[in-house]
Parts: structure tokens; C-alpha cells; sequence
């Protein structure tokens, strides 16, 4: 083999090798979420709208995770999970383009704020980090991909429910 076809050679393999270590360099640098899939992550309601998942939300990238039925934006900031029974709950609720959500009265313990649909089966929960996103745009973000889901329920608006009877037996 003449001597210019082997440097040619070894240098398309220095610029192949150097392409791999970089790639790997990238994805050791990118940290991969993992956490409890919901309980019923495997419904095929679930498996199809979370491959509608958007790759960006409320001002933030996705991130990856290995989670079924689940993805990840800004490092953590934002955590959605399909696969939860519905239930019901006295909780703040309201509709955001069509989609009933629920409040959880107080943060968890890690200052985030805990969001689910309401009336849909499965229920999809999300984990909104306090100051590092803004619920209402994970919300707005969210609920054109959730709406699939079967809605069994509706929030109740104040006029929906019926003034309490002032006789007194």
C-alpha cells in the first residue's frame, strides 16, 4: 500500500475516533433521569401520548430519562408522569385548553409543585420545580398532548354546586 493511502487512512481514523470520544464525552456530560414510573406507565394510552411529548416546554429543553411513559425538561425542573389512577379531590382544580388540572394544596418536600389531570384515565402527574418554571406554561404546554386521554369527569365550577339548604330541622 503506498504511504499516502496509509496516512489518508490513519487520519479519517483519528477524525472517527475523535468524533466517538466526543459523542461520548457529550452524553456522560448530559445526565439521564431516572425515577418510578407510575403504576399503570404500560396502558397504551399512556405509551402513545408520551411519545407526543414536546421537546421543549415552558422555556425549557427536554432532558433524557429512562422512565416509561414519562419525560423531563430543564434538568429536572419539570417531571411528568402518565400512568396514575384517577381520584377524586378536593383540591384547587382548573381547565387549561380543555384539560381539567388539579392543584395539590401544599409543595412536596423537594419545593415542587404537584399538578395531575383531572378526570382522565390514566391521570398524568406533573412536578413543577418552584422558580425554575412557571406552572401555568407547563400547563398550557401539556394539555393539547393529554387531551387524548379519556375524560371521564370534570372539574365543578361554584356554580355547578348547589347552595346548601338553610332550614333547620
Amino acid at each position: 500500500m503506498p504511504r499516502s493511502t496509509q496516512i489518508t487512512g490513519l487520519a479519517i481514523g483519528a477524525v472517527a475516533l475523535t468524533a466517538v470520544i466526543a459523542v461520548a464525552v457529550r452524553m456522560l456530560d448530559e445526565p439521564t433521569f431516572t425515577f418510578a414510573s407510575a403504576p399503570l406507565a404500560d396502558d397504551p394510552a399512556c405509551v402513545r401520548i408520551s411519545e407526543h411529548f414536546p421537546a421543549r416546554l415552558a422555556g425549557l429543553d427536554r432532558s433524557e430519562t429512562s422512565t416509561k411513559s414519562a419525560a423531563v425538561w430543564g434538568d429536572g425542573a419539570v417531571v411528568a408522569r402518565c400512568g396514575f389512577a384517577h381520584e377524586a379531590t378536593d383540591d384547587a382544580c382548573a381547565q387549561v385548553k380543555g384539560v381539567d388540572w388539579a392543584w395539590r394544596t401544599k409543595r412536596d418536600n423537594n419545593g415542587q409543585e404537584v399538578l395531575f389531570t383531572y378526570g382522565r384515565e390514566p391521570s398524568v402527574e406533573v412536578q413543577v420545580t418552584v422558580g425554575k418554571a412557571a406552572p401555568d406554561s407547563v400547563l398550557v404546554g401539556l394539555s393539547s398532548v393529554v387531551k387524548p386521554l379519556k375524560q371521564n369527569t370534570r372539574c365543578l365550577a361554584g356554580s355547578d354546586v348547589p347552595a346548601p339548604n338553610d332550614r333547620t330541622p
